[in-house]
C-alpha cells in the first residue's frame, strides 16, 4: 500500500474526522463497514470518501466494506496518530485553559503535558493536573521533554518573540490562536486559527443567504 504525497490539508482534516467516527462505530461492536455507512451520517458523497482514501492506498474491496479495526489501525499509521506526540500549551488565559481540558486531543494521540504563561499568580496553580510552568523555563522544559507541537495562546505583539523562543528549542509544529502572521524558517509547521475571520466569514455566507 503505497502512501500518496501532497496529500490536500482538507482531506487530511477528513480523514481524522473518519477516524473519529470508526473509533465511535467500533466501541458499539461493528466490525465490518461501508462507505455508504460511514458518510450517510457524516454527510459526505461516498465517493468523496473513497477518493480520500484513495490518497493513501488500497482498502477493502468492493462491495463487502472496510474491516473497522484494520481501517482504524491503518489510517492513524499513515498519519502518525499511531504514536503519542507530546504538545504545551502557551499562555494560561481562558483559551488555553479551554485547550488543555480539551479531550479531543487524546483521541489523535496528543498529550499536553503543560502549560506555560507570565502571570505571577497563575504560575504553579494547575489545570484538570496539567501544571502551568514559568514562561522563563519553557525552552528548558520543551529539551527535556522532547515536545515537538505547541499550541501559541499569547497576545499578538509577543506571539513572535514567544513563537522564536519556541523554534530556538526544538518546536516543530505551531498550532497559532493569535491573529497576527508568524515568520518563522523553513521547516516549521504552521496552522493559524483565527476565529474572528472564521465567524465573519460565516456572517456574510448568512448575509449572503439572506438576501
Amino acid at each position: 500500500m503505497a502512501k500518496k504525497h501532497n496529500i490536500p490539508v482538507e482531506t487530511i482534516k477528513r480523514t481524522i474526522t473518519y477516524i473519529r467516527y470508526l473509533e465511535r462505530e467500533k466501541q458499539k461492536g461493528v466490525k465490518i463497514i461501508s462507505s455508504r455507512d460511514i458518510t450517510s451520517l457524516l454527510n459526505i458523497p461516498p465517493a468523496q470518501f473513497r477518493k480520500d482514501l484513495s490518497f493513501f492506498g488500497e482498502f477493502g474491496k468492493r462491495g463487502v466494506g472496510y474491516n473497522v479495526d484494520i481501517l482504524i489501525e491503518t489510517l492513524k499509521q499513515l498519519l502518525g496518530l499511531d504514536r503519542k506526540v507530546k504538545a504545551i500549551v502557551v499562555g494560561a488565559g481562558r483559551l488555553g485553559t479551554a485547550l488543555v481540558q480539551y479531550p479531543g486531543f487524546l483521541e489523535i494521540n496528543v498529550e499536553i503535558i503543560g502549560a506555560f504563561d507570565n502571570d505571577s499568580k497563575k504560575i504553579g496553580q494547575s489545570i484538570k493536573g496539567i501544571d502551568i510552568y514559568d514562561i522563563k523555563n519553557i525552552k528548558k522544559f520543551i529539551i527535556k521533554n522532547n515536545v515537538k507541537i505547541a499550541l501559541l495562546c499569547v497576545p499578538s505583539d509577543s506571539a513572535q518573540i514567544v513563537a522564536n523562543i519556541l523554534i530556538e528549542a526544538g518546536i516543530k509544529s505551531i498550532l497559532n490562536f493569535a491573529p497576527v502572521v508568524l515568520i518563522l524558517p523553513e521547516g516549521i509547521n504552521i496552522a493559524n486559527v483565527d476565529m474572528a475571520s472564521e465567524i465573519g466569514s460565516i456572517i456574510y455566507r448568512m448575509k449572503e443567504t439572506v438576501q
